[in-house]
């Protein structure tokens, strides 16, 4: 069974690093171009197959981690949301999918928030961060959704911002695990880096839609 799991996280591992460089591929090449539309498919994937089955080695016997788990929902809530931000530009789209991964989110970060001061009677600042960050996102998602004409102006500054963001996610886990930065500032220090080069493509879409 151990062999098993190691296999697992060595696959995990893999499609972390093809994500990481797929990614980049996708934030470099211009947007709307085959380029960025084969490479950003290659990072979705790549997230989605590395996340699941981060989750599922962190439910496996003696790799137990509720952390990891919460991180993992973390990471597909923006890949997922940031893939499915594509369809907004269209007309009469079907949000239940969407608002199903808003609802799990939020309940996520509600948990990420609670289980750590219920079984150790303290903030995980980690985790509390990340809950507020998807809790934010994904209330900001909800009420999008009741506004459809809003929905399809702003299609691209969510798609942006929501694979951003799933990048930012590899990129910490890469820091992490590659101990780059001591204590807890490998978790926050790529999320800061990449904040700003959110602003940026944000700034930038803007400026080309006025």
């Amino acid at each position: 069974m151990e062999k098993t799991i190691q296999l697992f996280i060595y696959i995990h591992a893999s499609f972390g690093g093809v994500a990481l460089i797929a990614g980049l591929i996708a934030m470099l090449a211009k947007k709307g171009k085959t380029a960025h539309k084969k490479s950003g498919l290659v990072f979705f994937y790549s997230m989605i197959s590395s996340g699941l089955i981060a989750m599922t080695v962190a439910i496996l016997p003696n790799h137990e981690s509720p952390f990891l788990f919460a991180v993992g929902i973390f990471s597909l809530y923006f890949v997922l949301t940031g893939n499915n931000a594509l369809k907004y530009k269209k007309a009469n789209v079907d949000l239940k999918f969407d608002k199903l991964i808003a609802m799990i989110m939020i309940i996520a970060g509600f948990l990420m928030i609670t289980l750590p001061i219920i079984l150790t009677q303290s903030f995980n600042i980690i985790l509390l961060v990340f809950a507020l960050v998807g809790i934010t996102f994904s209330v900001r998602d909800l009420m999008l959704f009741k506004k459809p004409e809003q929905l399809k102006k702003v299609w691209l500054k969510l798609h942006l911002g929501k694979m951003i963001g799933g990048y930012i996610s590899a990129t910490t886990a890469f820091v992490v695990t590659n101990s780059f930065f001591p204590g807890i500032y490998g978790w926050f220090i790529p999320g800061i880096i990449g904040g700003f080069v959110i602003f940026y493509w944000i700034k930038k879409v803007q400026k080309k839609a006025l």
